[in-house]
């Protein structure tokens, strides 16, 4: 119960904080009342993933819907944890929500065991005609629709970036958690096929708690000239702090899927602009309220893909980025 109070007071300062919205209240008149669930990756206490679903809330009002007074938004966030995911995708499942937001592949594939029925707009899920969630990205077909964070083919530029960074680069950790990031053993091939040609040798590294990443790392950092690739993973993210912690005192280059952990003294990001695609989901669910097929929407593809470089890391690292990658960055942390 306590939770449920945290979830909606969180949820009612979002959307106060969001831009002045009128007083919550029963739907008007011939007005009915719409309920949108929202399944998120991320912790509730991390003020990024916060500000996604900031983004999404205020999109949804922009188009129109009122939290209390047109739409209702239950919103749950089992923060990486296998065990909740299942139950949290079931539990909003059984809400009977018009359309649920779904974000990350761990949370998609529980949710689709879940419900076949209830429309779903998916968010950060990597190449989901390779995951097997739709066989067309232009008609997607079923009861979902979405927006994909990377193409598999993507993972190479992960070393790429790496191997310029660190130009004496002969060997790479692939980290992630199997039951979180399903997905990233679809970015492996890629990694590989490129490591082939700048002579990296590539070692897929799974972990499956928290207690794994120091002696992995520990272990990995006794051969020189080696470095970490840590693809998008809601434990990853969850355990970005002790993450950042050990990459640092082991003193490897490391090169992130997710934006948080350069902004917060990891060395290179490359991904997606994931708060615009909550952007653009809330267009999507507005769409299928008003009536609109998922199955018919076609699955949007990232344009845009952000490359980050911190300096205040790579100084830490004793290494001189190179300026043909500073110059590329879009955004250099100094």
């Amino acid at each position: 119960m306590a939770s449920h109070i945290r979830r909606r007071k969180f949820l009612a300062t979002l959307l106060g904080a969001a831009v002045a919205w009128p007083l919550a209240g029963r739907a008007q008149p011939g007005e009915q009342m719409r309920r949108v669930g929202v399944l998120m990756n991320g912790t509730e206490s991390d003020p990024v993933y916060r500000a996604y679903v900031a983004a999404f809330v205020q999109m949804l009002q922009r188009l129109g819907w009122r939290e209390g007074q047109n739409l209702r938004i239950d919103l749950r966030w089992p923060s990486a944890d296998p065990e909740r995911i299942g139950a949290y995708a079931a539990e909003l499942a059984g809400m009977i929500p018009d359309v649920i937001l779904c974000s990350s592949s761990a949370n998609l594939t529980a949710l689709l065991r879940t419900t076949r029925s209830i429309k779903v707009v998916f968010v950060l899920v990597s190449d989901p005609v390779a995951q097997g969630f739709v066989s067309n990205l232009a008609h997607p077909g079923g009861n979902i629709t979405g927006f994909s964070a990377f193409e598999t083919s993507m993972a190479g530029k992960w070393l790429d970036l790496l191997k310029q960074a660190s130009p004496d680069l002969t060997r790479v950790a692939v980290i992630f958690n199997p039951d979180t990031s399903p997905q990233s053993k679809l970015f492996v091939p890629a990694i590989e096929a490129s490591a082939s040609s700048l002579a990296v040798e590539v070692v897929v590294a799974p972990v499956h708690a928290t207690g794994d990443f120091e002696p992995l790392i520990a272990s990995f950092s006794r051969r020189p000239n080696s470095g970490l690739i840590f693809p998008s993973d809601q434990f990853l993210a969850s355990q970005r702090g002790l993450i950042l912690e050990v990459v640092a005192r082991y003193r490897l280059p490391a090169v992130y899927a997710t934006e948080t952990f350069a902004r917060n003294g990891g060395l290179i990001y490359y991904g997606t602009d994931w708060q615009n695609q909550f952007r653009q989901a809330a267009i999507y669910v507005d769409r299928i309220l008003k009536g609109a097929n998922a199955g018919e929407l076609p699955v949007q593809q990232p344009t845009k893909f952000p490359l980050i470089v911190n300096l205040a890391a790579a100084r830490a690292l004793g290494i001189e980025l190179p300026t043909g990658l500073l110059l590329s960055a879009d955004e250099v942390i100094e």
